[in-house]
């Protein structure tokens, strides 16, 4: 089976970036991929996309040597099989809260005996190769989003699941949850110390982990905690971002900085 080079860059001790595609556009997934991402995310929960499109979009990101993700809109068994069954390297599942949540979610990403993953790679076994079945379970990443205060008093019991490979920080849903207003770079000392502190325990148990970042200098800070993965803004906000630099550059000839605040 194709190896998980994520999977293979993390076991070396390797930090990651991961992009993250929002539009419902293959081209837009090619050009991602092109340039140069370690991975790429294709959000179904926020982002624009839905299962034909996110089809196209693995399609286009295997014309690198990405690792193609996808983060489901939820906890729900179908979605999670298909976007597995469509050449999903790694699942991100939002609003992981209990322990019960997080079985849930390997088990419908692993076949038996371990979970209950229905049999029908139709499109893993192209992009994965024949002993796909085989593999699937130790290649495929299961990464639990953390990012509400539920998650982060039952963090022991979630990261005591057997199977489970990672998790992932949501900033924005966290710090709301916490009752600050949500952003993809905490300022909020608390929400900041909680990013941290889920970082150190999953580390500790011996878990990848992930962080939302909105700017590529908060990037490499959260890399700095410990994290072995960041993501930064989006497409469309990178796109965004652009338009507005040189918008800026052309009618002023002075740059300016785009904020980006959420996804």
């Amino acid at each position: 089976m194709r190896a998980n080079a994520l999977r293979t860059a993390w076991q070396r001790g390797e930090k990651t970036i991961n992009g993250w595609c929002s539009m419902p556009t293959s081209f837009g997934a090619e050009v991602m991929a092109h340039a140069g991402w370690d991975s790429l995310t294709i959000d179904m929960q926020h982002g624009l996309v839905d299962y034909q499109a996110a089809v196209t979009m693995l399609q286009a990101i295997s014309t690198t040597d990405v690792t193609p993700m996808v983060r489901v809109p939820w906890l729900e068994a179908g979605v999670i099989m298909k976007v597995l069954d469509a050449g999903a390297y790694g699942v991100i599942c939002p609003m992981i809260n209990t322990a019960e949540d997080a079985e849930r979610l390997v088990r419908w990403c692993s076949y038996p005996p371990r979970g209950d993953r229905s049999f029908g790679p139709i499109r893993a076994l192209v992009y994965g190769g024949a002993d796909y079945p085989e593999n699937a379970n130790a290649t495929i990443l299961k990464i639990a989003m953390i990012e509400t205060v539920q998650a982060v008093e039952n963090l022991d019991a979630i990261l005591a699941v057997e199977g489970l490979d990672g998790v992932y920080v949501g900033p924005s849903d966290l710090a709301n949850s916490m009752g600050h207003p949500p952003r993809l770079d905490p300022t909020v000392p608390a929400v900041i110390e909680a990013c941290q502190d889920i970082c150190r325990k999953a580390k500790a148990k011996g878990l990848y982990t992930g962080m939302h970042t909105g700017d590529p200098t908060y990037t490499a800070k959260v890399l700095s905690w410990g994290f072995d993965f960041a993501t930064i803004a989006s497409d469309s906000r990178l796109m965004q971002a652009k338009a507005q630099e040189v918008l800026q550059i052309a009618r002023s000839g002075t740059a300016a900085k785009a904020e980006m605040s959420s996804y």
